[in-house]
């Protein structure tokens, strides 16, 4: 009875705690011999069929439960992977730019600003702003026609028209840019000397390089378009710099003499001007005037010419007096010589008038004024024998 009730407990703790028999045994002999063998315990455990019969169980319980969600968990997946790759396709284009879609690795569209969409991984989107007016800056030290070194400073600005031509045309279309400018620059310096480069001829550069870069770049395609070329600074090397700067002072100067000298000539060549106009329109007066003077002079010596012809002495008398008459009359001083050669002066011209009116009145009657000395010596207080 005693080993029966042994045996029954051990088949329930074997039972309860899911230990082989073996392993009990091997507790037993333990006791006896000595302390357990926790190694030869375990292994023992392991090696039970309970164990494996526990562990297979769970991994067909695992299996199984598999089986019934695999289908959902595929679907679940997929639509996970959909929305990643829809969602991640979005894009927004703004307003002052374009975008380039490439589809691998070639040109696919042109997109407009907005919202838009591509395919992830698929397709390539590259921006280019056209609205904004990009500067470039190139400067350097360059070589004049005369065989001088002056530094040169110029500001180019563009802005883009074509975005796919930008892009794909040449590799870099800014540097590009940048080096036809330079080549261009330095080609149109090369044809000018200092003096002008630093002085009058900065429009000059400016046009040539605007004009040249212009050809150069149109072969190439590159999608810019050139707004303005500005001819920024023009000097000279810093060693020679005091000695541009004298130059440049004293041709200043001369430029200002030129224009005061200008600014004379305008004041002064309009008033003699004038004057020679007036001399002329005073020459032609005179001309006209001695012409008719002329004319009517001839007139009155024809019709005079009959009364000549009828009495000859009488006329020459009356040609005399009217001759001195007009001549005395435009003189202050009168000589008048008597049959001995006395002269007299005299120095107001209305007594002088007067006494050639007493003349005419001797003439007139045929009285000398050798006779009427005494007369006139008291008249006009003189002494018509003084020499």
């Amino acid at each position: 009875m005693l080993f029966f009730h042994k045996s029954k407990s051990l088949y329930n703790f074997q039972k309860k705690n899911h230990v082989s028999c073996s392993c009990i045994v091997c507790c037993n002999q333990s006791k006896g011999n000595g302390p357990p063998d926790l190694e030869e315990i375990f292994r023992n455990f392991f090696k039970s069929w309970r164990f494996r019969n526990c562990k297979e169980s769970v991994f067909n319980v695992k299996k199984s439960f598999f089986k019934r969600n695999n289908f959902y968990f595929f679907i679940v997946f997929l639509c996970v992977i959909f929305l990643f790759f829809f969602g991640s396709g979005f894009y927004t284009i703004k307003e002052a730019e374009r975008g380039v879609i490439l589809r691998f690795g070639k040109f696919y569209n042109l997109v407009h600003p907005g919202l838009n969409w591509k395919i992830i991984f698929i397709d390539t989107l590259y921006t280019v702003n056209v609205e904004s007016v990009q500067e470039l800056a190139a400067f350097g030290v360059m070589l004049t026609s005369d065989e001088n070194v002056v530094h040169v400073e110029m500001n180019v600005q563009y802005r883009i028209f074509d975005p796919r031509s930008y892009l794909f045309s040449v590799t870099n279309a800014h540097d590009s840019l940048r080096q036809a400018t330079d080549s261009a620059l330095r080609g149109v310096i090369g044809k000018y000397t200092m003096d002008r480069i630093l002085t009058e001829g900065r429009t000059l550069v400016r046009n040539d390089t605007q004009r040249i870069l212009e050809d150069i770049i149109r072969p190439y395609n590159m999608g810019i378009m050139l707004l303005d070329v500005n001819f920024q600074t023009a000097r000279p090397p810093e060693e020679v710099k005091a000695a541009f700067d004298d130059a440049i002072a004293a041709r200043e100067n001369e430029q200002q003499y030129i224009r005061e000298a200008e600014a004379y000539v305008n004041e002064v060549q309009p008033r003699a001007n004038g004057k020679a106009q007036r001399i002329l329109e005073e020459g032609r007066s005179y001309k006209i005037r001695s012409i008719l003077n002329a004319k009517g002079e001839v007139q009155r010596f024809i019709k005079m010419l009959p009364e000549y012809q009828a009495a000859p002495e009488i006329m020459k008398e009356r040609l005399y007096i009217n001759t001195m008459e007009r001549v005395l009359s435009n003189t202050n001083k009168i000589l008048v010589s008597n049959e001995k050669n006395n002269i007299v002066v005299f120095g107001n011209q209305l007594v002088a008038k007067e006494m050639l009116n007493d003349v005419k009145n001797c003439k007139r009657n045929n009285v000398t004024l050798e006779s009427n000395k005494n007369n006139f010596s008291d008249k006009y207080d003189v002494n018509l024998n003084k020499k």
